[in-house]
């Protein structure tokens, strides 16, 4: 079992922040994403919008876009884009 860490920096104040678990895990798939986003459907995840939630109480700006989809199961999906600037200084995974 691995526990995904990342410590990234906030810019443009340069300050440090370290996230752990699935919130590193997400925030680095929006991170690697860039503009275009993330969906569930792209970058599957148990829980998105947990995830974008505690990234938001730490004070990650974060959009949410509602986004229609057709197939076999039509319905909507949301896709989050990571406005806030970070830059990683590590990423990492340890054993739990």
């Amino acid at each position: 079992m691995r526990k995904f860490t990342l410590l990234v920096k906030i810019e443009p104040d340069g300050q440090t922040m370290r996230l752990d678990g699935r919130v590193a895990w997400a925030m680095k798939q929006l991170i690697d994403a860039g503009p275009r986003g993330c969906t569930p459907i792209t970058h599957p995840g148990p829980r998105w919008s947990d995830y974008v939630f505690k990234a938001r109480a730490l004070g990650f700006g974060i959009e949410t876009v509602h986004e229609g989809h057709g197939g076999q199961f039509p319905g909507h999906h949301a896709r989050y884009i990571l406005h806030s600037k970070l830059t990683i200084l590590e990423d990492m995974a340890v054993a739990a």
